[in-house]
């Protein structure tokens, strides 16, 4: 007799999510989550909740959205399924598997609001997804509108408490170590010295993030030093043991989701207290400079939503993968609180750009040089207009396209950023079902697999709350069929 319907390995968004499907079709459902209850989550749980999805404005979303008295004063743009497919073909420059894709764009509105019927809390992402007029309207901006109450934490609280009342079993510090096959198929797993057998297993143990070794043999040396955001469990374990029984690698192994990230908190890797909070996305207002004073990227090139998970990788190259973000007094009141006003970060401010460069230990010459160069370079003859790309631009090498405003004002403000790892885009080759396929493409009977272990929709970038969607659609999809 089995030990279960449905095994899910890895308790994150996307592992509950196909959990819930399963269970829901009265399933027998065991979810076993390697990392003790304490740190359990996966990196749902440090992310912010962002949920990039399909939506047709604010009166559409009314329904899903906690109360909220800024409602009245809120204008949120329709985000529609051509958008968000052009987007994800545009910031992926075309890489990454249409079909599955597509799947999760169509799949997003639906999934959304299944969850929100079974408990899932959502708001709008005030803090970092809009903007406030002169005449107090809040307006939003860059596709990513909605966002989970409480954060990660609250995600992963709502998905429990609804997992605990469908009935699913779920089992902490259980780290699986391979899969139990009968002939082609997946029966069952093997955690520990215990067998567990099951009509399927589906896979939701996350990417490779949090293994150096396997990050420096498939990203490039040096991500051995990337600082890693969320949670130490995601090491590749279950991807691994799938490809040892046949399956096909899926998606780029080469690229990943990287950030801008503290490099001062001496707590800056898998840090539950403050999660995002070490994250500094509020580039695109100021400029950013290596070791040597210089720049070396276009701060507004686009939205941070469509620039950030790609700029991680471009500090990690510059000299002792350090860089610095670089404010005035008028930039830096354009920063958002939750990232730049944190206790324990202390930033570099001096009243002289010599000053802060000597602070900063960077090229004194060289750093005046280039703040002076971009200043007498702006485009003044646009406003400056952050809920649009604006065309206000600094005509040095490189350019920045948007955005630009000289960094003139005194108090000068300096932050140490480095990269920050979120999570690889490598994994499993599988199919808009999350069934898992060999290298001929046939599906492996009895292995499903979700979330970061499924390789094959990102590659090179990411936009913003694509992750968390694309874990709910493809482990709704799943679970609806383990």
């Amino acid at each position: 007799m089995r030990s279960a319907d449905v095994v899910v390995v890895g308790g994150g968004n996307a592992g509950y999510c196909a959990a819930h499907a399963a269970a829901e079709r009265g399933r027998r459902v065991v979810l076993l989550e390697k990392a003790p209850r304490a740190q359990a989550g996966g990196n749902s749980y440090y992310t912010l909740g962002a949920t990039r999805m399909v939506h047709a404005g604010f009166d559409d979303l009314l329904g899903i959205l906690e109360a909220d008295e800024r409602h009245g004063r809120t204008e949120v743009p329709p985000y529609l399924a051509a958008e968000f497919l052009a987007d994800l073909d545009r910031i992926t420059q075309g890489r990454g598997d249409r079909e599955l894709a597509a799947a999760v764009v169509e799949g997003s509105r639906d999934a959304v609001r299944w969850l929100h019927e079974l408990g899932v809390r959502y708001r709008l992402m005030y803090e970092r997804q809009a903007h406030q007029n002169a005449d107090g309207t809040f307006v939003f901006w860059g596709g990513t509108h909605v966002c989970n109450v409480d954060a990660g934490p609250g995600l992963m609280s709502d998905h429990e408490r609804i997992a605990s009342g469908l009935g699913v079993e779920t089992r902490y510090g259980c780290p699986v170590t391979g899969l139990l096959t009968d002939g082609d198929s997946v029966v069952g797993v093997r955690a520990g010295d215990q067998e567990i057998t099951a009509e399927s297993v589906v896979i939701a143990s996350g990417g490779f993030e949090a293994n150096a070794q396997w990050r420096q043999r498939y990203l490039g040396d040096g991500w051995q030093h990337a600082k890693v955001r969320g949670t130490p469990y995601n090491t590749g374990d279950l991807i691994g043991a799938a490809l040892e029984i046949g399956a096909d690698r899926g998606g780029d192994w080469s690229t990943c989701h990287s950030v801008p990230w503290d490099a001062s908190y001496p707590e800056n890797e898998s840090n539950r207290m403050l999660t995002n909070r070490l994250s500094r996305y509020g580039y695109p207002f100021g400029i950013i400079v290596d070791r040597r004073g210089r720049r070396f990227l276009d701060e507004g090139a686009d939205f941070r939503n469509y620039t950030y998970a790609k700029y991680g990788k471009v500090i990690l190259e510059q000299p002792g993968s350090v860089a610095f973000q670089v404010f005035d007094a008028n930039s830096r009141s354009m920063l958002d609180g939750y990232e730049y006003e944190m206790p324990g970060i202390d930033p570099v401010v001096s009243n002289t750009l010599k000053d802060l460069a000597v602070a900063m230990d960077v090229d004194v010459e060289a750093f005046v040089e280039t703040v002076r160069d971009f200043n007498s370079s702006i485009d003044t003859s646009r406003p400056l207009d952050p809920t649009i790309k604006d065309g206000r631009r600094a005509m040095v090498e490189p350019i920045k396209s948007n955005w630009a405003s000289a960094i003139e004002a005194p108090p000068y403000y300096a932050y140490q950023v480095t990269c920050g790892i979120s999570f690889t885009f490598g994994g499993l080759r599988g199919d808009v079902d999350g069934r898992v396929l060999d290298p001929s493409g046939a599906p492996i009977p009895g292995l499903f697999a979700c979330g970061e272990a499924l390789g094959g929709l990102f590659s090179g970038n990411y936009p913003t709350g694509a992750g968390l969607i694309a874990g709910m659609v493809v482990g709704r999809r799943a679970g609806s069929l383990a």
